[in-house]
């Protein structure tokens, strides 16, 4: 069977990292390439759930809340030191489990 070269553009980061991934498993990209498409081909469709991540509910608060601190929708808390960051942070963690009492 004759071979037919492909073109295919790719972030150059994602090719670096797949290239070491592969390069790990005994293989190159293209023969990686070759592996999904022919996996492909006997699945009769792509070999793999494609879907959209989910995440619970506390986390995607958490990237929201980034968005709005990211986009100025809420201002970013400061501190001056990193004491004052963990003193905070105790305190917070001490009225939650109070509340959970």
């Amino acid at each position: 069977m004759a071979n037919s070269n492909i073109n295919i553009r790719i972030d150059s980061e994602v090719k670096a990292e797949a290239q070491a991934l592969f390069s790990q498993l005994g293989m190159d990209l293209s023969t990686a390439v070759n592996i999904f498409i022919r996996q492909a081909i006997d699945f009769g469709g792509i070999p793999f759930t494609i879907q959209q991540r989910r995440y619970n509910a506390e986390t995607e608060a958490a990237m929201q809340e980034a968005r709005d601190i990211i986009s100025g929708k809420i201002p970013a808390k400061r501190y001056s030191s990193a004491k004052e960051l963990f003193d905070e942070l105790d305190k917070e963690l001490e009225e939650e489990l109070k509340n959970e009492c």
